[in-house]
């Protein structure tokens, strides 16, 4: 994990290797000197006030933030490190299932969709993709994945087929049927080996839908956690056509050096989801706390009511209580301020990964007067070869792909979101790239102080907030982030490690991956850890 305070240890020693010092120093003199020197220091310190080098947030150098984060020695392996046999020849039966939610949703179903198949010996049929109400999209795993890849990728972990065999019965043909079965959210291996399976060796196969979620996703068997891997690393490339849009995007943009990449979450779900408007015309909201709802115009909240209303459970929000810890999306305008804060100049070339951002381009004018360069597919590409593409699924794909080969990743929203949340994790998978992630929480009051006209300071909290965070090298897990944004340690291996357990095997993932990604092109030492 690297933090600000690394590049200071790196400039100025280890602290606590000074403190020890200091410790052996008060050992030697008089109580009475000792807090005459406490005094004189809090007094210096007090007079110096943010003029300290050593607290300094700032002395950390923006420039760092462009290279890959320091590894630890750790790189990605997600191959078996076990006894982990072939499937069977024989396989106890179907497994149909239907992903819904939007991509990457989707993708984590997939995942578990594998993994499912695996634990219950079943042949997976190609997994089905959700033409959601909000994509209106039915490209289909077809239409989004190389299915070629995917199968020939996962053919020693489970058997996959395209589709249900067809049955002789009665002397007629006709089109195997599969039992349909809901299974529980988050549900344990053992309600698979169990309910699933005799629903399977009753029916031949077994349908499961709807299939997000369904899976727990902490389990005590790191072959089970790698072979997610497998699926979400290795086997799940999307068709030549969207990574040769990807490329294009990609290479029109390093040609001008490095990029950034933000996922802009200001859209209509996640503020619908978030809260961020009235619900009711009783609720007060103390003045200083109206910055999340009143940005909004009475048609914008007008709409919004009602697609929280179509789409999510109903509920009593208190907005006070919201935003102050930080569950209000950060506006474009406050995404410009916290970069600025940073150090990032109005050079810095950024991609813009999002949706139709709601309330128009009014939101987006701050943001855009603060750092000029921004770009999305639309801008980059022409018209001609973004056409059929840059909606649904496969837009969405596109971005993806930008996002997780970009310099640095800036996700302003994690929480629900799928698409943050597993780009965070497939970048550290890919080599530990950099990742800022905003503390909405901590940076809350910070902006609020803002709103309610108390700028002094201003840039020096964002700083210390934000060179308090983790920008992408090795870190723990910790609940209730997924194991989707965070596969280490499972999923990685330690070149000269203290545990065996941990050693790697010969090859290495990350040039794996790239040639997988560029074919049999030159791979450039950029892209591999």
């Amino acid at each position: 994990m690297r933090r600000a305070g690394d590049a200071l240890r790196r400039r100025y020693g280890n602290r606590r290797q000074l403190s020890v010092g200091f410790k052996g120093l008060f050992g030697r003199l008089p109580v009475a000197v000792i807090f005459l020197l406490i005094c004189t220091v809090s007094l210096f310190a007090s007079l110096k006030g943010n003029n300290s080098s050593l607290n300094r947030p700032q002395d950390f150098r923006v420039d760092e933030f462009w290279d890959i984060a320091a590894s630890g020695g750790w790189r990605p392996s997600s191959a078996p490190r076990s006894n982990w046999p072939s499937p069977p020849v024989r396989s106890n039966g179907f497994l149909r299932v239907r992903c819904n939610g939007g991509l990457n949703q989707q993708r984590s179903a997939i995942c578990n969709a594998v993994l499912a198949a695996r634990i219950m010996n079943a042949t997976l049929v190609l997994p089905e993709l959700d033409a959601n109400s909000f994509w209106h999209d039915d490209s289909g795993f077809q239409g989004i994945y190389d299915v070629e890849h995917f199968i020939k990728s996962l053919r020693y972990d489970v058997h996959i087929v395209e589709k249900l065999p067809e049955i002789q019965k009665n002397g007629n043909t006709k089109k195997m049927k599969a039992y349909q079965v809901r299974p529980p959210r988050d549900a344990p291996i053992s309600w698979y080996t169990t309910v699933a399976f005799e629903k399977m060796k009753e029916h031949g196969a077994i349908y499961l839908t709807p299939f997000s979620h369904r899976l727990a996703e902490e389990i005590d068997n790191h072959e089970y956690q790698r072979l997610r891997c497998r699926v979400n690393y290795h086997a799940l490339r999307f068709k030549p056509h969207i990574m040769h849009l990807s490329n294009s995007i990609i290479n029109q943009l390093r040609a001008q050096g490095h990029f950034m990449a933000i996922h802009l979450r200001f859209e209509m779900d996640m503020l619908a989801f978030a809260g961020n408007f009235i619900l009711s015309e009783q609720i007060r909201v103390p003045t200083k706390f109206h910055r999340c709802i009143d940005i909004f115009t009475p048609e914008e909240q007008g709409i919004l009511k009602k697609y929280r209303r179509e789409n999510f459970a109903e509920k009593e929000l208190v907005y006070s209580e919201r935003r102050a810890i930080g569950k209000c999306p950060l506006t474009p305008e406050e995404v410009g301020l916290i970069l600025r804060a940073m150090g990032f100049g109005n050079s810095t070339r950024i991609y813009l990964a999002a949706g139709e951002l709601f309330g128009g381009d009014r939101f987006m004018k701050p943001f855009r007067a603060l750092f000029p360069q921004l770009e999305n597919h639309n801008t980059v590409l022409p018209t001609q070869e973004l056409t059929g593409n840059k909606q649904g699924l496969v837009g969405s794909a596109v971005d993806y792909m930008v996002c997780l080969l970009s310099d640095i990743f800036m996700p302003t929203y994690d929480g629900p979101s799928n698409f943050a949340n597993n780009l965070m994790g497939h970048r550290l998978y890919y080599g530990f790239r950099t990742t800022i992630q905003p503390n909405r929480k901590a940076l809350a009051p910070i902006f609020i102080d803002r709103e309610n006209g108390k700028t002094s300071g201003f840039e020096e909290a964002i700083r210390r907030v934000m060179f308090n965070s983790e920008f992408g090298g090795p870190h723990k897990r910790v609940p209730p982030k997924s194991f989707y944004t965070n596969s280490w340690p499972e999923c990685f291996c330690q070149t000269s490690p203290k545990d065996p357990a941990d050693q790697c095997p010969p090859d290495n993932v990350v040039e794996i991956l790239n040639r997988q990604l560029y074919g049999e092109q030159n791979v450039t030492s950029e892209f591999v850890s």
